[in-house]
């Protein structure tokens, strides 16, 4: 029996093997695979193949302008941060969405269905295609740009789609506001959970001294909160790792050779391979998100289940999706957005309690077996079957 044809689209994607880009929508993917034939379309990068098998997924990359070198609207990173790099990306915008309808009107009969990762610009672009089609919204997508054209848009592609999903609750609240009558499952990403693991440890892998380590994963932007954990660091004894690229990469490294207690390591992006070993030989995982000045915010924070995996307790705030996955003195630690003192103390009571420690390491391995890429792609391929097959 022939399987249906999926098409996934999205933005954020490994350009190539070993990427440090998020790799959330490969690997749905790559678990609905057994359901579906599968095609990711996603913008082209100068450094990437137009067409290439990609972890045994089919993955097309489309043109947006021209001038191949000069399409660098989407990576690395993401549309929003790229644009406010360099304001001038921001004239790429209309060519991202053209170039994405030319290429999904040339392929859309070769597909039963479609997943559409973010309302922008993929869902959009969507709703102007004949292919049924479900959207998810992961973030900022569903947060900011909700004025003027975009605002009907948004509400043209989620009222032609199929299925509405958001990876948090915060997220599905703002899209039934925008979709009146619709329901809005929460069906976020997951983890690898054979892929992460506390055996990947490696004593003294970020220094010869015999001092805790707290890690921090993700892109260095507003909506990440370093600035607050790298001035809390300064009432913690202990190393803070700083992994991941972004806008404010020079501004935090600044901030933190001016610190005058706090020791810092920035290690770059690193691949989801050096990944393992990292997160497993860290001691507490921080991620003190904030809502940002545009509205941005936390979806679910993927590299948090990534670290629960590994084996390690959570120190983060109260921000967007991730109070759906920290639950306060049982799987986590929470703060409020910013409370430089409270993160802190949250921190020395994860380095310092051992009993307190061992409890919430138990339960965020719970929860991120609970979040399985397996377990979630089969909500999403039932979902798909559902309502578009």
């Amino acid at each position: 029996m022939n399987k249906k044809k999926l098409l996934v689209t999205g933005s954020t994607f490994p350009r190539w093997e070993g990427d440090p880009e998020p790799r959330f929508v490969l690997d749905l993917a790559k678990n609905m695979q057994d359901r579906f034939d599968i095609t990711v379309l996603v913008p082209a990068d100068p450094g990437a193949k137009d067409a290439e098998i990609l972890e045994g997924v089919k993955v097309v990359r489309y043109h947006y302008f021209p001038i191949h070198k000069w399409e660098t609207l989407c990576y690395p990173g993401a549309i929003a941060p790229r644009i406010k790099e360099k304001k001038i990306r921001i004239l790429l915008v209309p060519f991202l969405f053209l170039g994405l309808w030319i290429k999904l009107f040339s392929m859309r009969k070769e597909f039963d269905a479609a997943h559409a990762h973010w309302l922008i610009p993929q869902g959009i672009v969507h709703s102007f295609i004949r292919l049924p089609y479900i959207v998810t919204g992961h973030g900022g997508d569903v947060t900011s740009m909700n004025g003027g054209i975009l605002k009907t848009l948004k509400k043209r592609c989620l009222r032609r789609a199929r299925a509405i999903t958001a990876v948090s609750d915060p997220l599905a609240d703002l899209l039934k506001d925008m979709a009146p009558g619709r329901d809005v499952p929460v069906l976020s990403m997951g983890v690898d959970t054979e892929r992460f693991g506390p055996q990947y440890r490696k004593e003294h892998l970020f220094s010869k001294e015999d001092i805790p380590v707290v890690l921090f994963v993700g892109r260095l932007a507003e909506k990440k909160g370093v600035r607050y954990l790298i001035e809390a660091m300064e009432q913690v004894d202990a190393l803070l790792v700083i992994v991941g690229i972004g806008p404010l990469k020079e501004a935090l490294e600044k901030q933190a050779a001016k610190a005058k207690r706090a020791k810092v390591v920035f290690l770059g992006g690193k691949t989801h391979k050096e990944l393992k070993e990292i997160y497993a030989s860290a001691d507490v995982f921080a991620a003190p998100s904030v809502t940002a000045k545009d509205g941005d915010k936390e979806g679910l924070g993927l590299v948090i289940l990534e670290a629960m995996a590994s084996g390690l307790p959570v120190a983060a705030s109260r921000s967007g999706g991730i109070v759906q996955v920290i639950r306060h003195e049982e799987n986590g630690l929470l703060s409020e957005e910013r409370a430089v003192d409270e993160i802190a103390r949250n921190l020395n009571r994860i380095l310092t309690d051992d009993v307190l420690r061992a409890k919430l390491v138990k339960g965020s391995y719970e929860t991120a077996r609970a979040y399985d890429y397996r377990a979630q792609a089969a909500k999403y391929a039932d979902l798909i079957e559902k309502t578009c097959m």
